[in-house]
């Protein structure tokens, strides 16, 4: 057949390599709303919750139960669920209604109620919404940090490069489990070069998590998954409850932790219910808010390509994350997937939460190429700094990472990977040579970097947990070797998990120790000229207009 040439060389654009389907609701192909979704409802009986959406007590599943029992502020309950969602929905846009106001009725209501306020809103209200109801008044950013081949001196200087950029948070994994003591230990030293202050964890399995959490190695979790449907959750051995009882270990340990969840995921594990993903992604973040967490990370996630493959799937994600913050929790919004061939609909993807402006704009930008991220990829990596340093100067609008020199990178990277070396010296762990400290100042990827014995570093990984080796040990060595003020920041980590005052919704940390949070910075922004201006922050405005690429005027020849 004869093809008209330009729908020839449309066909061949980048965004046409995406997968796109058709609704489906019966299969949970259907991202906001579905017609087996339950229409909302609460009845309240001597203080219980008796009915919920349509679903009698005796009828209720163990999530159904779970949220009943702790999630949801039933003083107010019965009002709100008869308030019109539209009027809700204004109410989040609305300069004149605080966020504190709001929280008073989005509190109360029940997963099926908040999923009818959300479908109220367009995703340009969504934005204005996100401005109001984020947890701290400044917004943060975080980072992955890994390699493919766990190399620990790179994973050090990735780490100190991108908490010199500004990231609050850095987040490691392991194409190898036993490497995970290693990785650890890589981040926390090279986080702490790089800024004194940056939280990090290990995403691994919940028990070795908890350990190296309890020994001082990583200082937060997120990765605590919960799922939206009954079989999804119980179709393994995790429940609920034994969620609670996880974050109620990390609590009591003095480390933060929040949940992890996301619109996708029970469809892509076969057990949607003919519902909509914003609806099962509700019932998530009401387990969060019943679990007692300072919040969640959610926005799909790694399950990404499963909305946006539907009408409405981007309206859906930003959807989901003001939800969480419409229940008061943290939220760490997503961006970590690569999920499509186009530039231009990878940008689409953050623009909602960059411009609302979240408590973590990407829960894990790639702090390295995306060929060496042991998480499958991110939405952003290395290669994107400057489109995005750009995008913020253009906008006057915080991405809350900035530009930085390389021989300042060089600089920080060869540090931070000395000071591992000397960690590895003091610890009695497999050498890390000076040539690999010199490669990993310049690497960009791990083949850059000389090759290392990986049977013997899982051996010793394995070996440090045996040994019973603690951030103390780690603070020892720092400090023997000569790096007294990588020792000073790590054991300062230790401190706060005493005080306990990260423990708050939305904590970071800035330079000097100070906590920022929803308790002492929270958001307080009600229309033009309240909350959070880039411009009145001129420390961080110069950083983010003075680019390396700006042009001097005093240059030009007159």
């Amino acid at each position: 057949m004869k093809r008209q040439k330009r729908f020839e060389k449309m066909e061949k654009r980048s965004v046409n390599k995406d997968v796109i389907v058709d609704e489906w609701p019966e299969e949970g192909f259907v991202a906001m709303h579905s017609p087996n979704d339950p229409k909302p409802s609460i009845k309240i009986e001597n203080g219980v919750i008796t009915e919920m959406d349509g679903k009698k007590r005796d009828d209720f599943d163990l999530i159904d139960m779970y949220i009943a029992n702790y999630g949801i502020n039933i003083e107010n309950a019965e009002k709100v669920m008869a308030m019109d969602s539209t009027e809700i929905a204004r109410m989040l846009i609305d300069p004149n209604v605080s966020r504190k106001q709001v929280l008073e009725v989005t509190t109360a209501m029940t997963p099926a109620k908040g999923q009818e306020v959300i479908n109220q809103l367009d995703f340009g209200e969504m934005i204005m919404a996100v401005k109001k109801m984020r947890e701290r008044q400044k917004p943060a950013n975080q980072c992955h940090v890994t390699n493919f081949v766990d190399n620990p001196a790179e994973l050090a200087a990735d780490a100190a490069e991108a908490a010199l950029r500004g990231f609050a948070e850095e987040e490691t994994t392991v194409p190898v489990a036993r490497d995970a003591p290693f990785n650890a230990l890589s981040v926390l030293v090279g986080s702490q070069t790089g800024r004194p202050g940056v939280l990090h964890q290990c995403s691994v399995d919940e028990s070795t998590e908890l350990q190296l959490g309890m020994r001082g190695l990583t200082s937060y979790a997120e990765t605590i998954s919960v799922y939206g449907t009954d079989k999804a959750f119980t179709d393994g051995d995790d429940t609920p409850w034994s969620k609670g009882f996880l974050a109620s270990c990390y609590a009591s340990r003095g480390i933060k932790m929040r949940f992890t969840s996301g619109s996708g995921s029970e469809v892509l594990m076969g057990y949607p219910e003919g519902k909509s993903m914003l609806y099962l992604e509700a019932r998530c973040v009401l387990l969060a808010k019943a679990s007692g967490v300072q919040g969640t990370q959610n926005g799909s996630l790694s399950c990404i390509s499963i909305p946006t493959a539907v009408p409405n799937g981007l309206r859906e994600v930003l959807g989901e994350n003001l939800l969480a913050m419409m229940y008061d929790l943290e939220c760490a919004t997503g961006s970590d997937q690569s999920f499509s061939h186009s530039p231009m609909r990878r940008t689409w993807r953050f623009m909602g939460q960059f411009l609302g402006g979240t408590d973590y704009i990407c829960s894990g930008y790639g702090a390295e190429p995306n060929s060496d991220n042991s998480f499958a990829g991110s939405n952003e990596d290395v290669y994107d700094y400057d489109d995005i340093y750009y995008l913020q100067r253009d906008y006057g609008q915080s991405f809350a990472i900035h530009s930085i020199k390389e021989e300042d990178a060089i600089k920080i990277r060869r540090k931070a990977a000395k000071a591992l070396q000397t960690v590895f010296k003091g610890l009695g762990l497999p050498e890390i040579t000076d040539e690999e400290v010199e490669a990993a100042a310049y690497a960009d990827v791990h083949e850059d970097m000389p090759k290392r014995d990986r049977i013997a570093d899982m051996r010793a990984a394995q070996e440090l947990m045996d040994r019973g080796i603690t951030a103390v040990d780690v603070i020892k060595a720092l400090y023997d070797g000569g790096f007294k003020d990588v020792a000073d920041a790590v054991l300062n980590l230790q401190k706060q998990k005493v005080v306990g005052d990260y423990l708050q919704t939305s904590s970071v940390f800035d330079s000097n120790w100070h906590v920022e949070s929803a308790v002492n910075e929270g958001n307080n922004y009600q229309g033009p000229g309240t909350g959070y201006r880039l411009y009145k922050d001129k420390d961080e405005w110069e950083k983010i207009k003075n680019i390396p690429q700006a042009i001097d005027p005093e240059h030009f020849d007159m």
